[in-house]
């Protein structure tokens, strides 16, 4: 078998995941094994993410994980040509537990040590899935960023707009708990929206128009908590209409900003190749979102491709693959050294921004 056999370690919130991905020498990959156990269970009854619970949770069967990705690949660990973690960015807890075990698999077996960014996992993983060439536009909607980039190539990102304030799914959560819905909020927000009536209520739009390409969704919120308040106590009908009301915007944003994106895309470097727009992450597994966007790609000349579902939410395939796709362009390997980061944006170059709904810079 040619070509490079990567191990990836995903553990950056809470899903812990180990894979191997092969990929060929023509530049194509295959998924050998992909293991995922999500805590969802763990952290439901706290409405989010229990940062210790997590580390706590990742340490006690990632071992078991990283032996089953083995066995499942057919692929012996003295087989394997690197090893792949996770660095950044996500919980530090979290981190340190995916990386302390790759660091003492890569010694162990003398391999190299690849530190990949969890981001880069997702910016490359169509390429994975649809050998999608360069240059392509992602848009990156998950519980921890949302962000819309230029992919130029391994490592060369350009960050074209991001969030102001809330992530997208970090806004889904908080709109699904104050509506008194489930976690994680996405899906409970998109079930209940399927019995909502149209145009009951109208929302804001955020963002629309606005020339640059960023996002906010901390007024949209608002909002939602406005009008859930005028009209307490809630019954099943009204919140089903609010989530449908928060969908519907929240889609028209996303719509907005992909459309001036595409047409910028579009002045820099043409369509005659009909270059694709990428839509990655836990959020893209919304259905009406995907829709909309494969819609709007369409009439814009571009190819729509958005990976399959469980390779949409964190997964160790795409960290595997990201570490491959940096090998083969021939990137320094890290050293064992290398510590976690919790905050480490794509594009290094780009401005942080300070958003008004949470404190601190967004990357």
């Amino acid at each position: 078998m040619g070509g490079l056999r990567i191990l990836g370690i995903e553990t950056s919130c809470d899903e812990t995941a180990a894979a191997v991905v092969h990929r060929r020498e023509d530049g194509t990959g295959e998924i050998l094994s992909d293991v995922v156990l999500s805590q969802l269970d763990l952290h439901a009854a706290f409405g989010g993410v229990v940062p210790e619970l997590a580390a706590r949770s990742h340490v006690s069967v990632l071992d078991r994980l990283v032996s089953e990705a083995l066995a499942d690949s057919g692929v012996a660990l003295g087989d394997i040509d690197a090893i792949a973690v996770t660095s950044g960015p996500g919980l530090i807890g979290g981190l340190m537990v995916g990386l302390m075990t790759a660091k003492a698999i890569a010694m162990a077996m003398a391999l190299p040590f690849l530190g990949v960014n969890h981001l880069e996992g997702h910016a490359l993983t169509a390429r994975l899935t649809d050998n999608v060439a360069f240059p392509y536009l992602l848009l990156l909607v998950s519980g921890g960023h949302t962000q819309i980039v230029l992919v130029n190539g391994v490592g060369d990102y350009e960050r074209w707009g991001t969030t102001i304030d809330d992530a997208l799914g970090e806004a889904f959560d908080k709109t699904a708990k104050l509506l008194g819905l489930g976690y994680p909020g996405g899906p409970a927000v998109e079930q209940a929206a399927l019995s909502g009536v149209p145009r009951r209520f109208r929302l804001p739009v955020p963002m629309r128009r606005d020339p640059r390409l960023d996002f906010s969704f901390s007024g949209l919120k608002t909002a939602v908590r406005q009008m859930a308040e005028a009209e307490a106590p809630l019954s099943d009908q009204t919140i089903a209409d609010l989530c449908l009301a928060f969908q519907l915007s929240v889609t028209a944003s996303l719509d907005d900003r992909i459309a001036m994106a595409l047409e910028r895309f579009s002045q820099r470097f043409g369509t005659g190749s009909r270059p694709a727009l990428v839509v990655a992450g836990g959020v893209a597994a919304n259905k009406a979102i995907r829709t909309t966007l494969e819609a709007r790609a369409g009439k814009a000349g571009f190819r729509f491709i958005a990976p399959p579902l469980n390779l949409c939410t964190d997964n160790a395939a795409m960290i595997a693959w990201a570490g491959a796709e940096r090998m083969a362009a021939g990137l320094p390997f890290d050293g064992l050294d290398l510590a976690p980061r919790s905050r480490w944006p794509l594009d290094e170059a780009a401005t942080a921004l300070i958003g008004h709904g949470k404190r601190g810079a967004k990357a």
